[in-house]
């Protein structure tokens, strides 16, 4: 579902007479359905940057990365954008938002852009908030005016709303208490169950033991000074 082949990453420094840094060389694995792969390595190894790639948001240099039938690394924009709506999901550790629209209908949004009923969408939604223990109180409210652990979870009901065959994972159990810290793990074995393929980067270190099936060590990849 997820495959990453001999990929390579620099960037520019433009301000500093264009040097090129060379962050990522050679990267290689692979995520089959319902298998979690966990990023490992020393702050600075490039984690952040193979997830940003995976998500389109930084281009790559040389090398494929598949996302099913798409080969980010070459797609048009309106592929990726299909890709994000249909088939590649992503928890990122902050929420963005536009401002005051209502929580329940930014986690409903990705199930209306793929076709559900605005019924079912906000039901799917007000069953995630309540499983994430956000107080209905504030469902009608903006998630901007919330605290950063009720935002985490806000995303986290997005970013699980939808069933993606893909999922990014970028610090999903951060800032969050011991109770929905398992409710967070246990969305995630149901999307293993489910199928989905996912990579994720925990450094919270008995979570990634509990979800991930491997580990890909990012620090292999990163070029040795000469």
């Amino acid at each position: 579902m997820i495959a990453v082949e001999n990929l390579t990453k620099t960037f520019t420094l433009h301000n500093q007479d264009a040097a090129i840094i060379p962050v990522i060389e050679g990267a290689g694995f692979s995520v089959e359905p319902g298998e979690c792969v966990a990023l490992t390595g020393e702050s600075g190894a490039g984690k952040s940057t193979v997830m940003r790639i995976l998500y389109g948001n930084y281009l790559a240099q040389g090398g494929a990365v598949r996302i099913g039938d798409v080969d980010i690394t070459h797609a048009e924009p309106r592929e990726i954008l299909r890709l994000r709506r249909e088939t590649l999901g992503y928890v990122s550790q902050f929420l963005r938002v536009v401002p005051r629209v209502p929580t329940l209908d930014v986690v409903s949004e990705p199930l209306l852009h793929v076709g559900w009923s605005e019924a079912d969408a906000k039901a799917r939604a007000r069953a995630l908030l309540d499983r994430l223990r956000i107080p209905e109180r504030l469902w009608s409210l903006s998630p901007t005016t919330f605290s950063g652990g009720e935002q985490q979870r806000v995303n986290i009901a997005r970013g699980f709303a939808h069933r993606y065959p893909a999922l990014l994972l970028d610090e999903p159990t951060a800032s969050l208490d011991a109770t929905n810290r398992e409710t967070v793990l246990s969305l995630i074995e149901e999307a293993k169950a489910g199928g989905a393929a996912i990579v994720g980067i925990f450094h919270d270190l008995e979570a990634r033991a509990s979800v991930a099936d491997r580990e890909v060590d990012v620090s292999a990849f990163t070029p040795k000074a000469v």
